[in-house]
């Protein structure tokens, strides 16, 4: 027993004496901390992305636009009753894309990841909804018959939303997965309108031929604030010292009278200072 407690005594002084004349090995910086298993997030980041996705419109909310197509009828389109009554306007759904950016700022403690968001996505997400009637007159006051066909329009068109997020995220070698949530502002035009297409064709008196007339009444709100909250998930890969690579779902409802949401799936490229 003692011959084999000073063969290990030994053999440790000897793997001592070793490692002490070892050069020093170079230790990678930059992205990676020194014990080369966790990258450093920490510090204030900015980048680029385009995003691809649907937005769903719920137009069922829309103020009614009765009072812009009894503006645009005439009296003697009147004759043939109330148009557009009950409006229905329904459900759309719509696919787009846009681009943008997003800069930000992480908290890091040994694996934890937290850290404050703004995000910005330039694009053409929104549609409309359409309501058509076409009616028959019997031969009314003027002396002519009409075919009168009323449109009926909702539409909103969100061209810039930016988001602002908290995150929370775990480092896991060069990947860091994250959760978010927080609010949003949108720039939107959003409108409606009714038309009034009348072609008559004259009556048992024979009177001149008229030629087909066309009214439109609108009401419309441009470069309108709208507000609603945003949440998701994604992932940051380092690629090399502080850039990075990024893919991200996000989920954005905007509560307007359009009640709108917008589902993308986003990729970007950033760099961490």
């Amino acid at each position: 027993m003692r011959r084999f407690l000073l063969a290990v005594v030994m053999f440790g002084a000897a793997s001592g004496a070793q490692a002490a004349d070892m050069p020093d090995l170079p230790v990678l910086r930059g992205a990676l901390t020194e014990g080369q298993t966790t990258v450093n997030w920490q510090g204030f980041y900015v980048g680029g992305q385009w995003g691809y996705g649907s937005s769903d419109e719920d137009f069922r909310r829309v103020p009614s636009t009765a009072p812009l197509l009894q503006a645009a009828l005439t009296d003697v389109e009147r004759e043939m009753g109330p148009f557009g009554s009950p409006t229905d306007f329904g459900k759309l759904s719509r696919r787009s894309s846009g681009w943008g950016a997003f800069a930000g700022y992480n908290s890091q403690w040994d694996d934890v990841v937290l850290g404050l968001e703004a995000s910005y996505l330039h694009g053409g997400f929104g549609g409309a909804s359409t309501v058509t009637e076409t009616r028959a007159s019997p031969l009314l006051s003027d002396g002519y018959y009409h075919q009168v066909t009323t449109t009926q329009q909702a539409a909103i068109s969100i061209k810039d939303m930016a988001t602002f997020r908290a995150r929370a995220g775990y480092a896991y070698g060069c990947f860091l997965p994250y959760l978010f949530g927080g609010f949003a502002l949108g720039n939107a035009d959003i409108s409606r309108s009714a038309s009034v297409l009348d072609i008559t064709t004259p009556g048992p008196l024979n009177p001149p031929a008229q030629p087909a007339t066309f009214r439109t009444a609108a009401v419309a709100q441009h470069d309108h604030l709208i507000y609603g909250y945003s949440a998701g998930l994604g992932v940051d890969m380092m690629l090399y010292h502080g850039l990075f690579a990024r893919a991200e779902w996000e989920y954005v409802r905007f509560t307007t009278s359009v009640d709108t949401t917008i589902n993308t799936v986003r990729v970007g490229l950033g760099y961490k200072f």
